[in-house]
């Protein structure tokens, strides 16, 4: 397949692009902070729903448009773009992709609808540690009777304090098991983190929470093989999201230096910052085909797909931390003040970075998976 997408996905960038810059651009985000760090904007998350985003990877038996990953990740460049914050990560990326894979029917017939109406909002469970660690839960559950008991932590829960339902993933005889958690359930305790990019991040404490057995996402499919395709999705899904920065952040500062004068000379002139703008440049066009690859091999249902996500989100860690960099520099002073954009794509960049893992440990994946 080539590295290109459809007029149908096209469009639909075309018109997500159009909805966020009229309704989402970054001064909403600005409004959002200064009104007690809100997670979203409840109009705006109404529009995505009307625009049927949250049933996008939805398959189509569920009444879901299954329009795959790809389309998904047009919309999570686009919304790079413009900063905008809503629940498409945590719920729709995340959460949508647990139970999609799951293979619990009743689970799926039950929770799709509400997913896609933005009434059931997910999030996904899963870190423990400072430091991000795919296959490791020291959060364990015990089947008792009739339903199960799970004890223990996570931390950085995207959007967690706004979720109806957590995703939460637990070490169980040797394997590794997914539940669908009210949070409203008794035991469930939530901590609040306000990140750098004015975002929420929750700690959940789990101590003896009574969980239905009809509540288990892999009833039969293995929990490791599950836990690879979510997290392809979303090392693929997240790198999308860091494209549209780092496109918005190269389009600011291009801009920035067409119009800014130094000693009566405009410093885009300047050849040495010609030479960093075309390495920003060159490194931003190799982003592009290594996230569409990624996206694609998930909708292909690849085995590599875990692979390329990696790369994926190897590479834009990378090159996020290059070019939101190099747009600093090359604004001055004027880029770390609140009255400047610029400095809200690097702050998002860095937490983006780390997200699910950064550079050197996806690099470290890579060489793993090639033996090395």
């Amino acid at each position: 397949m080539g590295l290109v997408i459809t007029e149908e996905q096209k469009m639909l960038k075309d018109s997500a692009a159009e909805l966020l810059k009229t309704k989402a651009p970054i001064s909403q985000m600005r409004i959002l902070r200064d009104q007690g760090y809100q997670s979203f904007d409840s109009s705006t998350w109404e529009e995505m729903v009307a625009m049927g985003w949250t049933a996008l990877t939805v398959p189509e038996q569920y009444n879901g448009l299954d329009f795959g990953y790809v389309g998904l990740g047009q919309i999570l460049e686009e919304t790079g773009k413009h900063l905008t914050k809503s629940p498409l990560i945590s719920s729709i990326l995340l959460g949508a992709t647990a139970l999609r894979y799951s293979d619990n029917e009743s689970l799926k017939e039950r929770y799709f609808p509400g997913i896609m109406s933005g009434d059931v909002q997910l999030a996904y469970a899963m870190q423990e540690r400072e430091h991000f660690q795919a296959i490791y839960s020291d959060t364990h559950a015990k089947l008792e009777e009739d339903h199960y008991v799970i004890n223990g932590k996570k931390t950085m829960v995207i959007d967690g304090m706004n979720a109806t339902h957590f995703v939460v993933m637990v070490q169980m005889e040797a394997d590794l098991y997914f539940f669908l958690v009210d949070t409203e359930s008794e035991g469930i305790t939530l901590k609040n983190s306000i990140l750098m990019d004015s975002g929420n991040y929750a700690e959940v404490h789990l101590d003896q929470v009574k969980v239905s057995t009809e509540h288990l996402l892999n009833i039969k499919t293995n929990g490791e093989k599950m836990l690879h395709r979510i997290l392809a999705s979303a090392y693929s899904g997240l790198s999308a999201e860091m494209l549209g920065i780092c496109q918005q952040a190269f389009d600011l500062t291009i801009r920035y230096l067409k119009e800014r004068q130094q000693f009566g000379v405009v410093i885009g002139t300047f050849q040495g910052l010609q030479h960093r703008a075309a390495k920003m440049f060159c490194e931003l066009e190799l982003c592009k085909s290594v996230v569409l690859k990624a996206l694609q091999r998930i909708d292909q249902g690849e085995d590599d797909a875990l692979k390329y996500g990696h790369l994926a989100k190897a590479k834009l860690s990378k090159t996020i931390k290059l070019i939101t960099s190099e747009a600093i520099q090359m604004h001055g002073g004027i880029g770390v003040t609140d009255d400047a954009d610029i400095g809200f794509y690097l702050k998002r960049a860095r937490v983006l970075e780390q997200l699910f893992g950064g550079y050197n440990y996806h690099l470290d994946q890579l060489a793993r998976l090639k033996n090395y």
